[in-house]
Order: structure tokens, then C-alpha cells, then sequence
């Protein structure tokens, strides 16, 4: 079932640019001042709840730069999928293709950080597993249409393959984050992404790529390299602010040169 909400008319009319095929985690964080050892029990000063995943966080900062932007995903049918397809919807991105299901819960990631920044994480993956063939075909038009397509593998590799495969047999350029990093990565992914962009921090490296995707489609004419010189000023602007999603910046707060 697609989340397509109210907004669904008008994003019909108006073509998303940047597709992102990929994942939705809900960030369950804890702050203490150590890790718990095995078995212990330990108080923490601060939790809080945010919103992660790297395929909506790409999505997210290239939304946030002024890309009309889609997000192909599944959700669980859960408080944590509700809340994450408005979180979507907030920051002007289509639901159209967010999917949810009861057979899964929304992807999660148990987070302890201790007074230094190491930290322990858990990843249940969740409804991001469930994302499928029938999904991505649901979502070809947008898909098809788009200027450029991102995935990862946070969801099913073969997904993510099948996406690829789509967007490239319409011409439709690829951006490619192999990350969480695999390691018998298929040799398809090599041919298939137009820029393989291999990084695996959830914050300034999901800016980064984001960045990259709206420069991508909506500045094609600039080298790879201003464009990736670009980008990078943007995701270190990332890492100055505090959470995941809520440390990207928007447009207007950024400064002139950049567009």
C-alpha cells in the first residue's frame, strides 16, 4: 500500500529529479557516560528518537538544496512508519512509492553513544528488507523519468541491482553508495552506477551523496570535480550541527556560490 497522501495529485505533475531507492531507519538513542559492559545495566542522561537511514537521509539533503525529490521504500504499518512518512512529507518529499507493510517493522537502529562519541549500534532492518521487484515496478514511471537515481545496500542488494538496471536502461543517470559494504559485491554494480561513491558514515557521508545527486541533476554542466568540491563544503557543514537528519542544511542557509 503507497502512503500517497494528499500531495500525491501534485507530484504527479511535477517530476522528481532525484529518485532515492533505499532505506528509512528510525534512530533510538541513548547518551551515557560509558558503553554498558555485557550483562550490566547502566543509566543514561539524555534519549531521544531521530530519523536515519542512508537512503532517506540522501534524500532528505537533496531536498533540503532544492531538488524535487521521491523516495522509493517500504516502512513498517507501525507508529515509527507513520511518523517517518511525514517526516518525508515536511521536508517536500513524495511519498507516492513509500510503501507500507504489516509483515515487517519499520527498520531500526539501537544507538548507546558515551561521553567520548564511541558508540554501540544495533540495526534491525526491518520492512527495508521487504522492498521488492513488484515495488520498484510500481515505481518505474517515477523512476524513468528522473534526472538521477540513488541507491545503497541497506535494503536487499538485488533490489538495489534491479533499480539500477531500470534507471540506466532509460537513461536515467546512477549514483551508487555501496554502503553498508558487502563483500562479495556483484560485478553488475561496477557497470550499472554512473559515480560509485563508497563511504560508510551515516551523517556527512549521506549529505555528501545527496549533495552530489542534486548537483548532478540540476548542475550537469559543472565538472565532477566542482560538483564534488561542493558537495563536500556542504556535508562539513553537516558535521557543525547536532543529530543525523536535522544537522543538513537548506539552501537558503548556505552560501551563494554554491548554486
Amino acid at each position: 500500500m503507497a502512503a500517497s497522501g494528499e500531495p500525491g495529485r501534485q507530484w504527479q505533475e511535477e517530476v522528481a529529479a532525484v529518485v532515492v531507492v533505499g532505506s528509512c531507519m528510525t534512530d533510538l538513542v541513548s547518551l551515557s557516560s560509558r558503553l554498558p559492559k555485557p550483562g550490566e545495566t547502566i543509566h543514561g542522561h539524555k534519549f531521544f528518537i531521530g530519523f536515519g537511514g542512508k537512503g532517506a537521509n540522501q534524500c532528505i539533503q537533496a531536498a533540503r538544496l532544492g531538488a524535487k525529490t521521491s523516495m522509493v521504500c517500504k516502512v513498517g504499518k507501525d507508529s515509527f512508519g507513520n511518523d517517518y512518512i511525514e517526516n518525508l512529507k515536511q521536508n517536500g518529499i513524495s511519498t507516492e512509492f513509500t510503501h507500507q507493510t504489516k509483515d515487517a517493522a519499520t527498520g531500526a537502529a539501537s544507538i548507546i553513544v558515551n561521553n567520548e562519541g564511541q558508540n554501540i549500534i544495533v540495526i534491525v532492518a526491518g520492512a527495508n528488507l521487504l522492498l521488492n521487484t513488484e515495488d520498484l515496478r510500481e515505481a518505474a514511471s517515477v523512476i524513468s523519468r528522473a534526472k538521477v537515481m540513488i541507491c545503497q545496500l541497506e535494503i536487499n542488494p538485488a533490489t538495489s541491482l534491479e533499480a539500477l538496471t531500470m534507471a540506466r536502461s532509460s537513461g536515467v543517470k546512477t549514483l551508487f553508495n555501496p554502503a553498508p559494504a558487502i563483500a562479495d559485491l556483484a560485478p553488475q554494480f561496477y557497470t550499472l552506477s554512473d559515480v560509485f561513491c563508497c563511504n560508510e558514515s551515516e551523517g556527512a557521508g549521506d549529505s555528501f551523496v545527496g549533495a552530489l545527486a542534486f548537483y548532478m541533476a540540476y548542475y550537469p554542466n559543472l565538472s565532477l570535480e566542482e560538483m564534488l568540491k561542493r558537495s563536500n563544503f556542504i556535508a562539513a557543514v553537516s558535521v557543525q550541527a547536532a543529530g543525523t537528519q536535522s544537522s543538513y542544511p537548506y539552501k537558503k542557509d548556505l552560501p551563494f556560490h554554491l548554486f
